[in-house]
């Protein structure tokens, strides 16, 4: 299951876009991190990166 993002909480920092594997975390036009739920392969790498927790599990 693909991770959620909570906009509330990201700094846009992209952390999370550096580790992903297969590029399904993106900075969005908002410049906050999204998930591209189609190409997201459940790695959760980018949970444990995320400096202020704003990525979690669906």
């Amino acid at each position: 299951m693909p991770v959620k993002v909570d906009k509330d909480l990201c700094i846009g920092c992209g952390a999370c876009t550096g580790v992903c594997p297969v590029t399904a975390m993106t900075l969005g036009d908002d410049g906050k991190a999204q998930c591209d739920e189609n190409v997201c392969v459940d790695c959760q790498t980018c949970i444990g990166t995320c400096p202020v927790s704003a990525i979690s599990e669906k």
